[in-house]
């Protein structure tokens, strides 16, 4: 396969495809990237850029081996990480870009819910909060008694005093509301936590692990206030620290007031080495893959004409050329050129005056017979001859 003659015949078409790629791969990576689903995503890579490179190389054994492998890994990709696909599909819904994903208005609660989770810190009551943002939590929890109420110190306490019933688990606040009470978070499986961190802490890191969602912790033993959120677990000082936190991690981003050069250049800078990266990437794969294109081209290739009478000399057309339009796999017809394609035409049976000829496709001569002629254009040529000085009668 002839790379530079593939990116040389690059057409506008072909940079929208990579260029549309490079954006949903680098989405992918973005959302994934958090999750379980991540290392599998890149051992697929590996295997799909083992299997092209196997399949042009022409290695039947374990080309064959890996189309039966994709079928059943497939299968067990879906099963296994249905729920990272389910938010992905969730995150690209149009309906939420247009309005139809509601958002209540955090000033009106978050106030009373900081100040009720200090209240908690400062009587020693645990507590593990909630806070669901575009992930739906649902999937990641389990057990839990459904109520609704206002996330405010009574409601709190009454929940998490030693006495109540549903104090083991934690209260999954929606929009402002509390929905669920005594539900139960997934663990942590990092070995590299603080010893001093209890099951409160490893569960509000496993559900961040898994998704969007922001936890609030309220330890029994010191009374200190956490929030678990995108990995990682920061302590909070104060009820206007946590606010500002929580205010900052339900709030939709809006795009700050600045001018076209700023936006575009805090993209280009942004994560660029992520950028660069995938779509260093994509094109790699999508020249791999592109030899096996199904290509259309033009090859504009001077006419070589042939068995001229002595007595006779072209008049005009000086330098005649023909354009011709072929189809074929792109590792084929993106290495056409004048060089390898000739076009002759035979003016053995030329007379004076004006004389039309007809180039039909079997007067093409082709590098290989992989490549498909569907166009030649003019299929006519009128040449006009004049005697040669000195051929003249006697």
């Amino acid at each position: 396969m002839n790379l530079f003659s593939i990116i040389a015949d690059l057409r506008l078409r072909d940079i929208i495809d990579i260029v549309f790629l490079t954006i949903v791969a680098y989405h992918l990576y973005l959302w994934f990237r958090q999750t379980k689903a991540f290392k599998a995503l890149v051992g697929l890579l590996v295997l799909g850029i083992i299997y092209t490179a196997a399949r042009t190389w022409g290695l039947f054994l374990t080309t064959w081996a890996f189309q039966v492998l994709w079928q059943v890994l497939v299968i067990l990709l879906i099963i296994l990480f249905q729920s990272e696909i389910r938010q992905v599909l969730e995150r690209v819904n149009p309906l939420q870009g247009m309005g139809f994903h509601k958002i209540s208005r955090p000033e009106k609660w978050i106030s009373g819910f900081t100040e009720a989770i200090f209240g908690l810190a400062k009587r020693k009551v645990g507590a593990l909060v909630i806070l669901e943002r575009l992930d739906r939590v649902q999937e990641f929890i389990t057990e839990g008694q459904s109520l609704e109420g206002e996330p405010g110190l009574e409601l709190l306490v009454s929940i998490f005093q030693n006495h109540s019933l549903l104090h083991d688990g934690a209260v999954l606040i929606r929009r402002g509301r509390v929905m669920r009470a005594a539900c139960y978070l997934p663990l942590s499986s990092d070995e590299g936590l603080p010893k001093q961190w209890g099951t409160r802490h490893r569960a509000a890191l496993g559900l961040s692990e898994r998704c969007d969602a922001c936890v609030v912790i309220v330890s029994e033993e010191t009374g200190e206030v956490s929030l678990a959120i995108d990995n990682e677990i920061i302590h909070v000082e104060n009820a206007e620290g946590l606010s500002r936190l929580v205010l900052e991690a339900i709030t939709p981003e809006s795009p700050a007031e600045s001018n076209w050069w700023e936006r575009i250049r805090f993209f280009a800078v942004n994560q660029w080495r992520v950028k660069v990266s995938t779509l260093f990437l994509v094109s790699t794969v999508w020249l791999m893959l592109a030899g096996q294109q199904d290509f259309e081209t033009t090859v504009k290739v001077p006419l070589r004409v042939t068995d001229i009478p002595p007595q006779l000399e072209i008049l005009e057309p000086v330098d005649p050329t023909v354009e011709i339009r072929v189809r074929g796999l792109r590792k084929d017809a993106s290495t056409l050129n004048e060089d390898n394609v000739t076009v002759d035409i035979d003016l053995s049976l030329s007379r004076l005056g004006r004389r039309t000829f007809t180039i039909t496709r079997s007067q093409i001569r082709l590098p290989n017979d992989r490549v498909q002629v569907l166009d030649i254009n003019p299929t006519k040529l009128k040449f006009k001859f004049k005697e040669k000085p000195g051929n003249g009668r006697q």
